[in-house]
Protein backbone atom coordinates (compact mmCIF):
# COMPACT_ATOMS: atom_id res chain seq x y z
CA UNK A 1 0.00 0.00 0.00
CA UNK A 2 2.67 2.27 1.11
CA UNK A 3 4.72 1.18 -1.97
CA UNK A 4 1.99 1.99 -4.25
CA UNK A 5 0.91 5.62 -2.62
CA UNK A 6 4.71 6.42 -2.81
CA UNK A 7 4.99 5.34 -6.54
CA UNK A 8 1.42 7.36 -7.54
CA UNK A 9 3.07 10.27 -5.43
CA UNK A 10 6.74 9.85 -7.12
CA UNK A 11 4.69 9.48 -10.98
CA UNK A 12 2.56 12.18 -10.51
CA UNK A 13 4.63 14.90 -8.71
CA UNK A 14 7.43 14.08 -11.50
CA UNK A 15 5.24 14.74 -14.56
CA UNK A 16 3.62 18.10 -12.28
CA UNK A 17 7.00 19.58 -11.74
CA UNK A 18 7.63 20.27 -15.60
CA UNK A 19 7.65 23.74 -16.58
CA UNK A 20 4.35 24.55 -18.28
CA UNK A 21 1.90 27.26 -18.71
CA UNK A 22 -0.26 25.79 -16.01
CA UNK A 23 2.84 26.38 -13.38
CA UNK A 24 3.37 29.37 -14.78
CA UNK A 25 0.09 30.74 -13.88
CA UNK A 26 -0.22 29.31 -10.40
CA UNK A 27 3.19 30.73 -10.00
CA UNK A 28 2.10 33.74 -11.19
CA UNK A 29 -0.97 34.02 -9.13
CA UNK A 30 0.84 33.41 -5.91
CA UNK A 31 3.26 35.99 -6.45
CA UNK A 32 -0.11 38.99 -6.77
CA UNK A 33 -1.80 37.02 -4.18
CA UNK A 34 -4.65 36.33 -6.42
CA UNK A 35 -7.45 34.06 -5.29
CA UNK A 36 -4.46 31.50 -4.56
CA UNK A 37 -6.73 29.19 -3.09
CA UNK A 38 -9.43 29.02 -5.53
CA UNK A 39 -6.96 28.46 -8.32
CA UNK A 40 -4.79 25.70 -6.45
CA UNK A 41 -7.99 24.30 -5.37
CA UNK A 42 -9.35 24.12 -9.29
CA UNK A 43 -6.29 22.99 -10.54
CA UNK A 44 -5.52 19.95 -8.22
CA UNK A 45 -9.40 18.99 -8.33
CA UNK A 46 -8.82 18.51 -11.76
CA UNK A 47 -5.69 16.38 -11.97
CA UNK A 48 -8.01 14.14 -8.92
CA UNK A 49 -10.64 13.89 -12.07
CA UNK A 50 -8.58 12.95 -14.44
CA UNK A 51 -6.15 10.66 -12.10
CA UNK A 52 -9.36 8.63 -11.18
CA UNK A 53 -10.87 8.23 -14.58
CA UNK A 54 -7.48 7.05 -15.91
CA UNK A 55 -7.12 4.41 -13.70
CA UNK A 56 -10.30 3.30 -13.90
CA UNK A 57 -10.64 3.55 -17.49
CA UNK A 58 -7.27 1.59 -17.61
CA UNK A 59 -8.79 -0.86 -15.33
CA UNK A 60 -12.22 -1.97 -17.50
CA UNK A 61 -10.75 -1.97 -20.70
CA UNK A 62 -7.20 -4.39 -19.63
CA UNK A 63 -10.46 -6.53 -18.18
CA UNK A 64 -11.34 -7.18 -22.16
CA UNK A 65 -7.54 -7.00 -23.33
CA UNK A 66 -5.32 -9.20 -21.28
CA UNK A 67 -2.21 -7.96 -23.50
CA UNK A 68 -2.75 -4.04 -22.97
CA UNK A 69 -0.93 -4.48 -19.47
CA UNK A 70 2.25 -5.43 -21.23
CA UNK A 71 1.77 -2.85 -23.79
CA UNK A 72 0.85 -0.04 -21.49
CA UNK A 73 3.94 -1.26 -19.46
CA UNK A 74 6.24 -0.96 -22.60
CA UNK A 75 4.59 2.35 -23.97
CA UNK A 76 5.00 4.16 -20.71
CA UNK A 77 8.62 3.11 -20.39
CA UNK A 78 9.36 4.22 -23.92
CA UNK A 79 7.76 7.60 -22.70
CA UNK A 80 9.13 7.94 -19.20
CA UNK A 81 12.62 7.18 -20.95
CA UNK A 82 11.93 9.73 -23.50
CA UNK A 83 10.83 12.25 -21.44
CA UNK A 84 13.46 12.30 -18.61
CA UNK A 85 15.80 12.61 -21.69
CA UNK A 86 14.23 15.84 -22.76
CA UNK A 87 14.23 16.81 -18.92
CA UNK A 88 18.36 16.11 -19.13
CA UNK A 89 18.72 17.88 -22.43
CA UNK A 90 16.98 20.83 -20.80
CA UNK A 91 18.99 21.12 -17.80
CA UNK A 92 22.38 20.53 -20.00
CA UNK A 93 21.56 23.28 -22.19
CA UNK A 94 20.16 25.53 -19.85
CA UNK A 95 18.91 28.97 -20.16
CA UNK A 96 15.33 28.19 -19.15
CA UNK A 97 13.61 31.00 -17.01
CA UNK A 98 10.17 31.86 -15.80
CA UNK A 99 8.74 35.44 -16.28
CA UNK A 100 6.05 36.59 -14.03
CA UNK A 101 4.53 40.15 -14.35
CA UNK A 102 1.08 41.63 -15.18
CA UNK A 103 -1.97 42.55 -13.66
CA UNK A 104 -3.62 40.29 -11.55
CA UNK A 105 -7.18 39.13 -13.21
CA UNK A 106 -10.59 39.14 -11.30
CA UNK A 107 -11.87 35.67 -9.90
CA UNK A 108 -13.90 34.28 -12.83
CA UNK A 109 -11.26 35.03 -14.92
CA UNK A 110 -8.56 33.39 -12.57
CA UNK A 111 -10.89 30.30 -12.14
CA UNK A 112 -11.34 30.27 -16.07
CA UNK A 113 -7.97 30.18 -17.28
CA UNK A 114 -7.35 27.83 -14.66
CA UNK A 115 -9.62 25.46 -16.12
CA UNK A 116 -8.36 26.39 -19.60
CA UNK A 117 -5.26 25.41 -18.71
CA UNK A 118 -5.82 21.97 -17.30
CA UNK A 119 -8.87 20.64 -19.66
CA UNK A 120 -7.47 22.62 -23.12
CA UNK A 121 -4.37 21.25 -22.40
CA UNK A 122 -3.75 18.07 -24.70
CA UNK A 123 -0.64 16.96 -22.15
CA UNK A 124 -2.77 16.77 -19.24
CA UNK A 125 -4.58 13.83 -21.01
CA UNK A 126 -1.27 11.80 -22.21
CA UNK A 127 -0.08 12.32 -18.40
CA UNK A 128 -3.37 11.32 -16.39
CA UNK A 129 -5.45 8.89 -18.51
CA UNK A 130 -2.32 7.54 -20.31
CA UNK A 131 0.73 7.33 -18.18
CA UNK A 132 -0.36 7.36 -14.93
CA UNK A 133 -2.99 5.13 -15.85
CA UNK A 134 -0.49 2.98 -17.60
CA UNK A 135 2.06 3.00 -14.48
CA UNK A 136 -1.45 2.03 -12.37
CA UNK A 137 -1.55 -1.13 -14.48
CA UNK A 138 0.25 -3.47 -12.03
CA UNK A 139 -1.58 -2.01 -8.97
CA UNK A 140 -5.15 -4.13 -8.00
CA UNK A 141 -7.93 -3.48 -5.85
CA UNK A 142 -6.80 -1.26 -2.67
CA UNK A 143 -3.53 -0.62 -4.28
CA UNK A 144 -4.69 0.52 -7.10
CA UNK A 145 -6.86 3.10 -4.64
CA UNK A 146 -3.57 3.58 -2.84
CA UNK A 147 -1.69 4.47 -6.39
CA UNK A 148 -3.98 7.15 -6.93
CA UNK A 149 -4.74 8.62 -3.89
CA UNK A 150 -0.95 8.94 -3.66
CA UNK A 151 -0.86 10.66 -7.59
CA UNK A 152 -3.64 12.94 -5.84
CA UNK A 153 -2.22 14.26 -3.00
CA UNK A 154 0.73 15.24 -5.12
CA UNK A 155 -1.17 17.61 -7.28
CA UNK A 156 -2.34 18.98 -4.20
CA UNK A 157 0.88 19.21 -2.44
CA UNK A 158 2.22 20.34 -5.63
CA UNK A 159 -0.49 23.17 -6.29
CA UNK A 160 -0.90 24.90 -3.02
CA UNK A 161 2.93 24.49 -2.08
CA UNK A 162 3.61 26.64 -5.56
CA UNK A 163 1.08 28.80 -5.20
CA UNK A 164 1.52 29.96 -1.33
CA UNK A 165 5.24 29.19 -2.11
CA UNK A 166 5.70 31.59 -4.52
CA UNK A 167 7.00 34.45 -3.09
CA UNK A 168 9.79 32.73 -1.43
CA UNK A 169 10.48 30.48 -4.62
CA UNK A 170 10.52 33.47 -7.22
CA UNK A 171 13.82 34.52 -6.40
CA UNK A 172 15.41 31.07 -6.75
CA UNK A 173 13.27 30.28 -9.86
CA UNK A 174 14.27 33.32 -11.44
CA UNK A 175 17.68 31.77 -11.75
CA UNK A 176 18.60 29.20 -14.53
CA UNK A 177 20.53 27.13 -12.59
CA UNK A 178 17.71 26.37 -10.50
CA UNK A 179 15.81 25.12 -13.53
CA UNK A 180 19.20 23.01 -14.94
CA UNK A 181 19.05 21.52 -11.17
CA UNK A 182 15.06 20.60 -11.37
CA UNK A 183 14.99 19.14 -14.92
CA UNK A 184 18.17 17.36 -13.96
CA UNK A 185 16.27 15.89 -10.92
CA UNK A 186 13.11 15.37 -13.17
CA UNK A 187 14.99 13.63 -15.85
CA UNK A 188 16.50 11.33 -13.16
CA UNK A 189 13.06 10.24 -11.41
CA UNK A 190 11.57 9.58 -14.98
CA UNK A 191 14.42 7.44 -15.99
CA UNK A 192 14.19 5.68 -12.53
CA UNK A 193 10.30 5.34 -12.88
CA UNK A 194 11.02 3.70 -16.66
CA UNK A 195 13.51 1.12 -14.83
CA UNK A 196 10.55 0.35 -12.11
CA UNK A 197 7.69 -0.12 -15.45
CA UNK A 198 10.12 -2.34 -16.84
CA UNK A 199 11.14 -5.00 -14.22
CA UNK A 200 7.35 -5.54 -13.97
CA UNK A 201 7.38 -7.13 -17.36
Amino acid sequence: MIAAAGTGFATAFALILAIGAQNAFVLRQGLQRAHVFAVCLVCALSDAVLIAAGGAGVSAVVARLPALPAILTWGGALFLIGYGVLRLRAAWAGGATLAVSGQAAGLRAALLTALAFTWLNPHVYLDTLGLIGAVSVPFLGAEKVAFALGAMTASFVFFFSLGYGARRLAPIMARPGAWRLLDTGIGVLMLALAAGLLATV
